[in-house]
């Protein structure tokens, strides 16, 4: 009751208190695909699977492998968000400075040393430590959301985070119950999930190099140019 109330607090402060602003674009309201928009959906596929390895079996990892209880892996998750609301403005400035594509490679870079780790850890402060540093790559995955936002239509945007999120989850209900499987086939279970990842990284690292430097309608990758040019607002 208490958490509930001060929720509705909350929302009630953010109504009343933060500015409104107008949308100045039409928003499409029926499902949108479109060809030119592929690195985008293939980024967001992958960022679902690596989630969901993050999520269920990084966490799962450090219960059954190294005996954590609820309250160190509670203890964990706040560390995990503490650093994050800290963290993430600076990662989006700097994801500004250095741009989309060298933030996604540096993401993905980072993230196949982490899997690899996963894999092969015996420690249980060093799991720890991988898990914390773990989450904090996510904050990278804005680079994402900002290349879509450079590349779009902006009446595209609404209808497109429906299919974003639809494809991101595509990922979610299938890996949990296949990699599950493959966790307690055998003894090596673990490090073959975890080696799975960081498959799934390197082909992440290979679709953020085709983001080019300056992401535009008409310029979405390296690989492919569509002839797409927005009219001047």
């Amino acid at each position: 009751m208490v958490a509930g109330a001060l929720t509705l607090g909350l929302a009630a402060l953010c109504w009343t208190a933060f500015p409104k602003f107008k949308e100045d674009n039409f928003q499409t309201m029926t499902i949108v695909v479109r060809k030119r928009y592929w690195l985008y959906y293939a980024l967001e596929f992958m960022s679902g699977g690596r989630r969901q390895i993050f999520v269920g079996f990084a966490a799962f990892l450090m219960v059954a492998e190294f005996g954590y209880d609820p309250a160190a892996v509670v203890a964990l998750f706040a560390v995990n968000h503490v650093i994050a609301i800290w963290l993430a403005p600076r990662i989006g400035r700097l994801i500004i400075r250095w741009g989309e594509r060298p933030a996604l490679v540096f993401e993905y870079i980072g993230l196949i040393g982490i899997f690899v780790a996963y894999a092969f850890v015996d420690v249980a402060w060093l799991a720890a430590m991988l898990y914390v540093v773990d989450h904090l790559f996510f904050a990278l995955a804005i680079a994402i959301k900002s290349y879509f936002r450079k590349i779009a239509d902006p009446a595209d945007i609404a209808s497109t985070a429906g299919v974003s999120f639809t494809i991101n989850h595509i990922a979610a209900v299938t890996m949990p119950w296949m990699l599950g499987l493959i966790w307690v086939a055998d003894e090596s279970g673990r490090m073959a999930v975890f080696l799975i990842g960081a498959v799934m990284a390197v082909m992440s690292l290979a679709l953020s190099i085709m983001i080019p430097t300056r992401p535009e309608p008409g310029n979405e990758t390296t690989v492919w140019r569509s002839n797409v040019v927005l009219p001047a607002e």
